[in-house]
């Protein structure tokens, strides 16, 4: 099973995406606790550092109503800011397995992201950032728990081996652009595949430990992994 993160795994959201929604972020932080821009901007980025989404912070530290801060952070025109690659509809099609989006973005804003790179018939179970909650508090990625979380409502824990056999391939794969992710992900017993997409013009290493089992520059190329991650 395919878990796939979206924001710069299925499309180039470093383009001009993320600008946008950083933009509405600080506003929004600024607005909510009276902040000038400069410490908006610098607050909405430490609780993205240190939790892995600036919602988590703002709920836990400032009472935030999480549904106001995700609606008014990404109420945009995706298809007008969308970067990303052609023919991925061909690839939703060409990569056997279920395929189940696994995002700390809002669903709203998931579900136009799909439709508009044409993923939204092969991608049809999906975990957004309202769906990760553990015992009722909120747990995006990298969280341990929510990730163990996520193979227990998938059915995939305590498989990971056969009696008298040795270790089984993993069955679930988290392909993501993030190292803090994939590391998370990797400890729990997930396959990791790191995305990483080169800056413009430049030619850099992929990055990565021993948590990640296969490093692409394009989600393109995932059909070809199926084998060597153990994937069913």
């Amino acid at each position: 099973m395919w878990f796939l993160d979206l924001d710069d795994t299925l499309h180039d959201a470093s383009h001009a995406m993320f600008a946008a929604i950083d933009e509405r972020m600080t506003a929004f932080v600024q607005r909510q606790l009276q902040l000038e821009a400069v410490q908006a901007d610098a607050l909405r980025e430490a609780y993205w550092t240190r939790y892995g989404a600036t919602l988590l912070g703002l709920v836990r530290h400032h009472g935030v109503d999480p549904h106001r801060f995700l609606r008014e952070t990404h109420d945009f025109d995706v298809a007008s800011l969308l970067r990303a690659e052609r023919g991925l509809a061909q690839l939703g099609r060409r990569l056997v397995g279920r395929k189940v989006l696994l995002t700390n973005a809002p669903a709203d804003y998931a579900g136009r992201v799909l439709r508009g790179i044409g993923l939204h018939r092969q991608i049809t179970t999906r975990y957004a950032v309202e769906n990760m909650r553990v015992h009722g508090q909120y747990r995006p990625k990298p969280s341990r728990a929510m990730l163990r979380a996520m193979l227990v409502r998938e059915k995939l824990a305590g498989r990971s081996a056969q009696a008298g056999s040795g270790p089984r391939p993993a069955r679930a794969v988290l392909v993501d652009d993030n190292a803090a992710n994939l590391r998370a992900a990797h400890a729990v017993g997930f396959a990791t595949v790191l995305v990483a997409r080169p800056a413009a013009g430049a030619r850099r290493r992929l990055a990565g430990g021993a948590y990640v089992g296969a490093r692409i520059r394009s989600v393109k190329q995932l059909p070809g992994l199926a084998g060597r991650l153990g994937r069913s």
